[in-house]
């Protein structure tokens, strides 16, 4: 048999080492159909020149375009078969990426648990992203719920990691010459810097994109993300396609722009939940929280919680009284990003 279907989460044990297969060289292409695809503007991704202002050499590849490059090189070992990508955390963006770099990933099993349904399992794994140069641009867990092929697999031995509830400030990792002395705000597009956000302060967006089905398999495919969930309407017994999860995250980003246009660069992921499925025709909307703040190197660094939801007028509530997730929220993200 020379196919493959994938690994189901009986097939996984903690310590297992996946190099995946396929690297993949980014240029200017993966810009443009990010931007056709999301709302976002912010100016450090969008022009060299202001870049090259910022003391960079050019406008880097924007983070999350490489998040998702490098976690779609690990789905057909991982995820495959996956029920739903559930979570992320400790993730840290360590080195600029520009157009004509190459990605490729490795990843480590840290944690399995099977679910009391006998059906399905929860997957922890560390991944890293390397360039042409074997230099790690990227490291971070996510968790995955993966089908059972052998419902009469022996269950394995519950592992579950233990994780860091945020990235320390001081493990922030900075683009090599980035300098934000010559940071011009009327071209970013608004005013609020560093100084101008308190902890504790709530931001709506305001603005609401609803998704087409189009659309998303569209990004998915951007990012050779594999999963079927996302493709084969036989997978779901609503026989909807699932939107992958980081097509929310990507969406929330875009739409954090408004109110948040000087937050550049994302420079970690602390945490971040699916908390509800998404599909087609939701129409998403976000709100941000200042959690935190830090200086590096001359410049401001915000911790920030956001949210994205699939309906408007909820507030800012998040969860029910059973402190379970109140079911309009799709996502709920904890991250650093650097304003000047």
């Amino acid at each position: 048999m020379k196919t493959s279907r994938g690994n189901f989460f009986e097939d996984f044990s903690v310590g297992q080492v996946f190099d995946h297969a396929v690297p993949r060289t980014v240029s200017g292409g993966e810009r443009a159909l990010y931007q056709a695809l999301y709302p976002g503007r912010f100016a450090l991704y969008s022009s060299d020149e202001f870049a090259r202002s910022c003391g960079l050499p050019a406008s880097p590849i924007e983070d999350l375009v490489v998040f998702h490059l490098v976690l779609g090189k690990t789905v057909p070992d991982i995820s495959l078969n996956a029920v739903a990508n559930l979570g992320y955390a400790e993730a840290r963006f360590l080195r600029a990426v520009y157009a004509g770099d190459t990605l490729r990933a490795r990843s480590e099993i840290i944690g399995i648990k099977q679910n009391s349904n006998g059906k399905n399992g929860v997957v922890w794994l560390r991944t890293t992203g390397l360039n042409q140069r074997d230099e790690t641009v990227l490291e971070y867990v996510r968790w995955v719920m993966v089908r059972k092929d052998n419902l009469d697999a022996a269950a394995p031995e519950t592992v579950i990691p233990e994780l860091s509830q945020n990235v320390a400030a001081k493990d922030l990792t900075l683009p090599e010459g980035l300098d934000f002395g010559n940071y011009d705000f009327t071209l970013a597009g608004e005013k609020h810097r560093f100084e101008d956000y308190e902890i504790g302060e709530k931001i709506d967006h305001i603005d609401g994109i609803t998704l087409s089905e189009s659309e998303h398999m569209m990004a998915t495919r951007l990012w050779q993300n594999t999963a079927k969930v996302h493709f084969d309407t036989s997978q779901r017994p609503d026989g909807r396609r699932l939107v992958y999860g980081g097509h929310i995250l990507s969406m929330a980003r875009a739409l954090s722009f408004n109110g948040l246009a000087n937050a550049q660069m994302i420079l970690a992921i602390n945490s971040g939940s699916h908390a509800n499925p998404a599909f087609a025709n939701d129409t998403v909307r976000a709100w941000s929280e200042v959690l935190d703040k830090a200086e590096i190197n001359g410049m401001g660094a915000l911790r920030l919680r956001l949210v994205a939801v699939n309906q408007q007028d909820k507030g800012f509530a998040l969860e029910n009284h059973d402190g379970k997730y109140l079911p309009h929220i799709l996502l709920d993200l904890d991250y650093w990003v650097l304003i000047p």
